[in-house]
């Protein structure tokens, strides 16, 4: 009843609930705004990842397909096929198998019977299958399943087997089919982030009805079936727990299934029907939450600090008004008595100049009221932004809090130097990506050929020390800055190549070294040279899915060198591979920036 009688604490606490209301509102609608933003961001990442994953799949598989075709032209198999011993058939499939970690070759005769195998893990008859069907035909089969016997999934290719006779040119004698063990060609990239599975699409694969979980790095979700309501349960058929929401355009899928397949996530899709098989996501969005909430908590504290500020200058002003009111009555009173006494005229008039003086008093508080009102407004222009790359200056700086406390501070002003490097070079890694997911390039321009070639012993230093390779380049041996034509990060992405595919070749031997040269005449070159074993044919490295190294390793697919030619092109320079006298060396020329040059 008290604060209902005083119309003044009645109009503050309706003006602060309002706000508070007010408050709650926007910091909902920034979170909201906020966490769809983040969304957006995680998508196009995740949408990345998983073309990527898609891409390393049907490229293993790929691989297969070519040993199938290959293998169908090898007279071998024509001649076991035109009836000839199978001795020398099975001695090269199980070569073939050996080298390319094959699950099984097998030759199938027209009626579906197989003739030879390399590992007897096939079916006699192949007549019901419908990738023999398609080779049948002329043209390649393909088919996912499981064998029965072992469990093992597979993935195999059929290819057809043409007569070379001239009577019979032509005519499909057979197949060759090549059988792929999908648990090889999963165990690189199993656990590895976001969580990624491949669902059958369709029920003439081979591989059981269509929905089931056949490829996929999260191994507990292996074989689970999507259901009419679209989620997935376990082969077993047990139901697990299952949401799905649509929050801002993005389908987002509540679940309890692993400790290793996030309980909130963003699912991504993207159909494969070269494959018959659907690729699937699921993306961890609690750090999008996260954010969201920070960026809401923020914005709520400004708001809240400029109301706060703006209600102690609101209460100040009310209380004068309150003063300046009672004073106005006072001189109303003061002045009706002078009227009807003159004998007390020179006391109230004392008494009138007093009140005047309190009321200017009054009158220069609600100038510093207002002042103070301005400053609160003044508060409320924040901005923020995030994204900040903070981990490599994370490391740094506990580094250089460790150098500090050990009594070491020209290695802590090191470590800070590099934490102003890293800054500026993570501004250009983030450029160089988003233009590289554009489709877009980094504009050639003027660059110091020296800076980037300590960027690059920068970045691989770390590997080279682990793996016990001793560097010898100088970068003191002059100055003066090597002016050239090229990308800054892209040179340094090449070098990097080279530097990681020296220290690769010498793994295997107890000495490793790795030599860096720049010559600036006639044209500018660097040359990067190791002592490991050399190149078997370096006219061949720079083709695509090239490589030295273990067929169906971890080791990557051979793109290195030929995506490191492609940059090179691109500055106008030229790249060479070749033995020198105790190993591999690759040569780098590139166009020296004259006064002709325009970027």
């Amino acid at each position: 009843m008290k604060l209902i009688s005083n119309p003044f604490a009645l109009r503050r606490w309706l003006i602060i609930v309002l706000f508070l209301l007010a408050v709650v509102a926007i910091s909902g609608g920034v979170w909201r705004y906020g966490y769809v933003q983040a969304l957006g961001q995680l998508a196009q990442r995740g949408r990345v990842d998983l073309a990527l994953a898609t891409d390393r799949l049907t490229g293993q598989l790929q691989q297969y397909q070519q040993l199938a075709v290959l293998t169908a032209d090898h007279p071998v198999v024509r001649d076991v096929l035109a009836g000839a011993g199978p001795e020398r058939a099975e001695q090269l499939l199980l070569k073939a198998a050996d080298k390319t970690a094959a699950l099984d070759l097998v030759v199938v005769d027209p009626n579906g019977f197989v003739i030879v195998s390399a590992n007897n893990l096939t079916a006699r008859n192949l007549s019901d299958r419908a990738h023999w069907r398609r080779a049948l035909q002329g043209a390649m089969g393909e088919e996912h399943g499981v064998i029965n016997a072992t469990g093992q999934r597979t993935y195999s290719f059929a290819a057809p087997v043409f007569s070379a006779d001239n009577a019979d040119k032509g005519k499909v004698q057979g197949a060759l089919i090549v059988v792929a063990n999908i648990d090889r060609i999963e165990e690189e990239w199993r656990g590895a982030r976001p969580s990624i599975f491949f669902t059958n699409t369709g029920t003439d694969t081979g591989a059981g009805t269509g929905g089931e979980v056949f490829i996929t790095n999260r191994s507990e979700l292996l074989y689970w079936r999507r259901q009419a309501d679209g989620q997935l349960i376990p082969n077993t058929g047990v139901s697990t727990s299952f949401g799905a929401r649509n929050v801002g355009g993005y389908e987002l899928w509540l679940t309890d299934w692993s400790a290793y397949v996030p309980a909130r996530g963003l699912h991504l899709e993207q159909d494969l029907p070269a494959i018959a098989m659907r690729a699937e996501a699921l993306i961890d969005v609690d750090p999008a939450r996260r954010l969201a909430g920070l960026q809401a908590a923020v914005v709520a504290a400004v708001f809240l600090t400029f109301g706060a500020l703006t209600l102690i200058a609101t209460t100040r002003r009310d209380a004068l008004a309150q003063a300046n009111a009672v004073l106005e009555d006072r001189v109303a009173a003061r002045t009706k008595e002078l009227s009807q006494a003159n004998d007390s005229l020179r006391g109230e008039v004392s008494e009138r100049i007093a009140a005047e003086g309190a009321l200017k008093k009054a009158q220069d508080d609600l100038v510093q009221a207002g002042k103070l009102s301005a400053l609160g407004q003044m508060s409320a222009g924040i901005s923020h932004e995030l994204n900040q790359p903070l981990m490599a200056i994370r490391q740094y700086a506990e580094n250089g809090s460790a150098f500090m406390e050990r009594g070491r501070p020209e290695r802590a002003e090191e470590n800070l130097s590099r934490i102003a490097d890293m800054a500026a070079r993570m501004a250009r890694i983030i450029k160089n990506l988003r233009a590289f997911a554009r489709n877009e390039s980094e504009p050639v321009g003027q660059i110091d050929l020296l800076h980037v070639v300590n960027t690059a012993v920068e970045l691989t230093e770390a590997r080279l020390k682990a793996d016990e390779v001793t560097l010898n380049w100088d970068a003191g041996a002059t100055d003066s800055p090597l002016w050239v034509r090229a990308g800054d990060v892209r040179l340094t992405q090449v070098l990097v190549n080279l530097i990681n595919n020296a220290a690769d070749a010498m793994l295997d031997q107890s000495e490793r070294r790795v030599d860096i040269e720049i010559t600036a005449q006639p044209r500018p070159t660097i040359t990067v040279r190791d002592i490991g074993p050399g190149l078997k044919e370096p006219d061949k490295v720079f083709e695509p899915f090239y490589s030295t190294k273990t067929v169906g390793s971890s080791e990557g697919m051979g793109l290195g060198l030929s995506i490191s030619y492609g940059l090179v092109q691109s500055f106008g320079g030229r790249i060479r591979g070749s033995n020198g006298a105790t190993g591999a060396m690759f040569t780098v020329e590139l166009e020296p920036w004259g006064e002709g040059n325009t970027g």
